[in-house]
C-alpha cells in the first residue's frame, strides 16, 4: 500500500506543477512586448514563417536566474 501512496503523491505533485506551468504560461501570453523583442528573429519566405525569440528568450533565462538564486539563498538557510 505505501507503494501506491507514494505514486499517489508523485502523480499529485506532477498536476500541481503542471497546473502551475499552465497559469504562468496564460499570464505570460498577455504581457504586450513579450515575444516581440527587438532581437527576436522571424523569417518568411513565401508560406513558411520561422521565428526565434532569441531576445525573449535570453531575458527570461536572466529573469529566472535571477528569481532562483534569491529562492535558493533564502532556503538554503
Amino acid at each position: 500500500m505505501s507503494d501506491l501512496s507514494q505514486l499517489g503523491k508523485v502523480i499529485l505533485g506532477l498536476g500541481l506543477i503542471l497546473v502551475l506551468l499552465g497559469g504562468i504560461l496564460f499570464l505570460v501570453g498577455r504581457v504586450p512586448l513579450l515575444g516581440r523583442l527587438p532581437g527576436d528573429l522571424t523569417f518568411r519566405r513565401g508560406p513558411v514563417t520561422v521565428y526565434i525569440p532569441l531576445a525573449t528568450m535570453l531575458l527570461l533565462s536572466l529573469l529566472l536566474t535571477i528569481i532562483l538564486n534569491i529562492l535558493f539563498r533564502l532556503f538554503r538557510r
